[in-house]
């Protein structure tokens, strides 16, 4: 049975991760996974809910070490949480000070100091179950994708192949996403420790705080975000401290708003494909055109039932949900999801694709193209939800009427304060539907 490290650093006084300017090295890291470990109860399921990245981490390796499993749904709603406890038995959370939820039973993350305990190198069998990620599925119930260590072990080591990161000492992956997510927890969190970067333990979120964060970050820096934080970040006109290249995924990127980011931190851009049933699939350098390429020894095909993904760290094939344009089993161009995708009186757009329009239009900071469920008699209205302060009504449909076909310009447009993105910059069909049923949501200046 092959047994896979938990972190590629050369020796116990190699950085493992930065917490403001202190450095925290495996040395400190095996003292903390000892303590950790310790405290845990003997359950089988476990959430966990740190905010501090190192401490996830560090978590989730004591998890792995106790033979736990975590479970990343994709939210820490009451509701959701209260189905997870019925479904796993056990089902405990793992929190800091100040993180607490009143529907599960709560271990804390215990207080350390440095006594010299330290457990061994942690390495953990390919084949152990590491985590269970979840997708809401067509009913809104969450639905289950296990993950084992030997899979996200993998697909971390292909993304820093990928990327030029194996093995590169002296690089710190700073992150925007929280590491509960596929994306946050694959990017920023195991592409670090399985390759012997080192991961920056907070989660700076408006601009001048991720600038900060940078600025204390010695060596090179890798920054991890999603287009939303990028947009905020490219509105603002300082700089950055220099980066060695720049990670971004959760939602398609416009090719100009990477063209922007590259020019303005003289730093490659490269976008992330993936899914939750497959994790990470793809990268592609944005500015060098639309093609993805597979990560190492995944391959996609097509047969009767689809786009189909195996191979490297995908172990058994899954089905993609998007609509792929193959060009071989390694390349391949995405044209939106197959959800997403609109028809409208006889014309096809993709959802993707109108909310890259409305959010390219000058004075629109945010945007989102809605699809209500009620349909009524054989007509479809698209709503469109907007983040605009100073840009009429008219105006904007006129920018749009300029952008897409006339049979997709919202009925209704809606002027909002802010969007209800999570913490990776998604936007929940739950939270849209709120919008759309709130009392009072504003028209506009000019409504």
């Amino acid at each position: 049975m092959s047994v896979i490290a938990f972190l590629g650093h050369q020796d116990h006084c190699s950085i493992v991760a930065w917490r403001d300017t202190r450095p925290l090295r495996v040395s400190d890291f095996l003292n903390d996974l000892a303590v950790v470990a310790g405290a845990l109860p003997e359950r089988r399921y476990v959430i966990n809910l740190c905010k501090d990245r190192y401490r996830f981490a560090v978590g989730l390796a004591a998890a792995l070490l106790r033979e736990q499993v975590s479970l990343l749904p994709p939210a820490h709603t009451p509701e959701l949480l209260r189905t997870l406890k019925n479904g796993y038995a056990g089902l405990y959370a793992l929190c800091e000070g100040g993180t607490q939820t009143d529907v599960l039973e709560t271990v804390r993350y215990p207080e350390v100091s440095r006594t010299g305990l330290e457990s061994g190198l942690p390495a953990f069998p390919a084949s152990r179950p590491a985590a269970i990620a979840f997708t809401s599925g067509s009913t809104g119930e969450p639905t289950a994708h296990p993950k084992s260590w030997g899979g996200l072990a993998l697909g971390a080591v292909g993304e820093a192949q990928r990327l030029g990161l194996e093995g590169a000492g002296g690089v710190t992956v700073l992150g925007t996403v929280p590491p509960q997510h596929m994306y946050g927890l694959e990017a920023t969190v195991l592409m670090a420790l399985r390759n012997g970067l080192a991961l920056h333990a907070g989660r700076p979120f408006y601009p001048a705080d991720i600038r900060a964060a940078l600025e204390r970050i010695p060596g090179e820096r890798v920054l991890v975000t999603t287009p939303v934080h990028l947009r905020a970040l490219l509105a603002e006109e300082r700089s950055l401290p220099s980066l060695r290249l720049i990670l971004c995924a959760t939602a398609p990127l416009p090719a100009e708003l990477a063209a922007e980011a590259e020019a303005r931190y003289s730093a490659p851009l490269h976008e992330v494909y993936g899914f939750t049933e497959a994790g990470m699939v793809a990268t592609r350098r944005t500015t060098q055109g639309p093609q993805w390429h597979a990560l190492p020894g995944v391959r996609l095909w097509r047969d009767e039932r689809g786009i189909r993904v195996s191979g490297g760290h995908v172990p058994e094939e899954v089905g993609a949900s998007d609509v792929i344009v193959l060009e071989d089993p390694h390349t391949f161009s995405l044209h939106g999801r197959s959800a997403d995708l609109v028809n409208i009186a006889g014309k096809r757009s993709s959802l993707a694709y109108l909310n890259q329009q409305l959010v390219a239009i000058e004075g629109v900071e945010d945007g989102v193209f809605f699809m209500p469920d009620e349909r009524q008699a054989s007509i479809t209205r698209l709503i469109a939800f907007v983040v605009a302060p100073g840009l009429s009504r008219q105006a904007l449909l006129s920018a749009l009427r300029a952008r897409i076909d006339p049979a997709f310009l919202p009925r209704p447009l809606l002027y909002v304060d802010a969007l209800p993105r999570d913490a990776t910059g998604k936007l929940s069909r739950e939270a849209l539907t709120g919008l759309v049923q709130a009392a009072g949501a504003r028209r506009g200046p000019d409504a």
